[in-house]
């Protein structure tokens, strides 16, 4: 794929799914409603910016960075505007700032660099050093964070629903996944490939709080978005890689309606095909694999997983059943006939995947 079509390509990824706000949208109280609707109108729009303008692809960037084996991080705070960068606050280096989200951000892009780097071998998002900017404060009351190919944004949420977005670590791994998966397969964000596109920011992004946390498998929660929801609303996280569909059941939110394996496929035009509700069948294939497999999940079930997204053989429109069959190659090729064949294929087998 030329460097065209790959910025052509380039999408904005949120980490709360537009079937969410939609929900609370509707409510009729207007502490959850008003901000849920400023939320899907900033993204709507957003999103449609970058379909129709030509946008700074972070692959026309790559060359700004120098290989590192240690991030270069700076924060920007947006002071409850919606202008990016916004003002400078934080750079490498500095003493901690005395606004405990500007830490959390660098922190989390920090955890994250880590992971990449010490266990994968790469060197930032792009493999070449990319800068990794952040902005806090963004927006007011606004209920998500965003990756937009250039930047990890974050709001502060509306203290009822959604608290401050820096507090979920596999959050923000998630949202900088997205820009691993854009300098390497470069997923389509819609339908099966989008939900691979999705999964994988999971993945990697719960690999990322574990390594941070020295987590078994075993001992990991495997939930997305812990410590997102607010205080009122009945519910431990966004989404679940153990058990998809159990993450929410709440009068406002809504229930998770995350599948667990394609029995239970969900077919919609909306939320880009469903690329946030069907990651659900992926995301329990990798914790199956990994939790079968024991120890520490970012070491053979993580590096199958890194192998099959950058290895140069996963299309940008690869479905389930392509992806499955290259995890099972991938784990031939690192580890030969075993348990790690073994386990990929007996989870994708659970979550009713072929993988022949």
């Amino acid at each position: 794929m030329d460097e065209a079509n790959k910025s052509e390509k380039t999408v904005f990824c949120t980490i709360v799914p537009p079937h969410v706000l939609d929900k609370l949208a509707q409510a009729d109280d207007a502490r959850f409603h008003e901000p849920a609707r400023r939320t899907l109108e900033h993204d709507g729009a957003l999103r449609t910016r970058r379909r129709i303008t030509a946008v700074r692809s972070v692959f026309a960037d790559s060359s700004a960075g120098t290989p590192s084996d240690t991030p270069q991080r700076t924060i920007s705070d947006a002071q409850h505007r919606e202008t990016l960068p916004g003002r400078k606050v934080h750079a490498e280096g500095d003493d901690p700032s005395k606004d405990a989200t500007v830490n959390r951000a660098h922190a989390g892009l920090g955890a994250t660099f880590d992971l990449y780097f010490k266990i994968f071998g790469r060197r930032s998002i792009d493999d070449s050093g990319l800068p990794l900017d952040a902005t806090v404060h963004y927006g007011q009351n606004y209920c998500n964070a965003f990756w937009d190919g250039e930047r990890m944004v974050f709001g502060d949420g509306d203290n009822d629903t959604f608290t401050d977005f820096t507090v979920s670590l596999d959050v923000i791994g998630h949202e900088l996944t997205h820009g691993v998966v854009q300098h390497t397969a470069n997923l389509e964000y819609y339908g099966q490939s989008g939900a691979l596109n999705e999964s994988c920011a999971d993945v990697f992004g719960s690999l990322i709080k574990q390594y941070a946390l020295g987590q078994t498998a075993d001992q990991a929660d495997w939930l997305i978005g812990k410590g997102l929801l607010g205080p009122n609303v009945t519910g431990s996280a966004l989404r679940s890689m153990k058990a998809p569909g159990t993450a929410y059941d709440d009068d406002v939110l809504g229930k998770d309606p995350q599948p667990a394996t394609m029995a239970d496929y969900v077919r919609t035009n909306r939320d880009n095909g469903g690329v946030h509700i069907n990651s659900g069948i992926p995301n329990h294939a990798f914790y199956l694999l990994a939790t079968a497999l024991g120890g520490s999940a970012w070491e053979r079930a993580g590096k199958i997983w890194y192998t099959t997204l950058t290895g140069g053989e996963l299309s940008s429109d690869a479905d389930f059943a392509r992806f499955a069959r290259l995890t099972v190659a991938s784990a031939r090729s690192l580890y030969g006939e075993g348990a790690e064949v073994q386990g990929a294929l007996k989870a994708w087998s659970q979550v009713g995947v072929a993988t022949t």
